[in-house]
């Protein structure tokens, strides 16, 4: 079992490969109205959370909703593959401008299992050279996260994903 022990409010980044099961866990560890997703901001948008030419606007949408949580003390969990540092950046100078900590959790999950994960979605399909390439980018950005400006950095995988316990230590007051 992995203990992932986190501040609240808080900031937390899901970074992985499509497939890697990010919006299982976010759902599974966190209230729905602390997930901030870019598949639902694009679906706010368009009504179609896979349609990605409204990939900007999805993410001025999730930027926003971010900064206006963090306005309130909420912790967020952002539910987005996060995999270069040009994606998390914003982020964390969101969180920079109300002081809160901000964390990386890492789904450091096989392709094989991000693409059986990808076959079994009812409601989006993810093409697989996408989640090729995402499985390649992951290396890289769990180099660049260890030089990043994260208060924590939890990296789960297939052995410790399941059983992975989230502890949360309240700070401060909320607005």
């Amino acid at each position: 079992m992995i203990r992932i022990e986190i501040e609240d409010p808080s900031l937390i980044l899901l970074v992985g490969p499509s497939g890697a099961g990010k919006s299982t866990f976010a759902a599974t560890h966190f209230q729905p109205t602390e997930i901030i997703s870019s598949d639902n901001c694009r679906a706010m948008i368009c009504d179609d959370q896979s349609d990605q030419s409204v990939t900007p606007q999805a993410f001025g949408l999730l930027h926003h909703i971010t900064r206006l949580r963090m306005a309130g003390r909420r912790l967020s969990v952002i539910d987005a593959t996060n995999l270069h540092s040009r994606a998390r950046k914003p982020l964390l100078r969101i969180a920079d401008c109300f002081g809160l900590p901000v964390y990386a959790l890492v789904f450091n999950v096989s392709l094989e299992k991000c693409l059986a994960n990808n076959l079994n979605r009812g409601h989006r399909f993810v093409d697989e050279q996408a989640i090729r390439h995402h499985s390649r980018e992951l290396l890289l950005a769990i180099e660049q996260i260890k030089t990043e400006r994260f208060n924590g950095v939890f990296v789960l995988d297939e052995n410790n994903l399941e059983s992975a316990k989230i502890i949360r230590t309240f700070q401060g007051s909320r607005i």
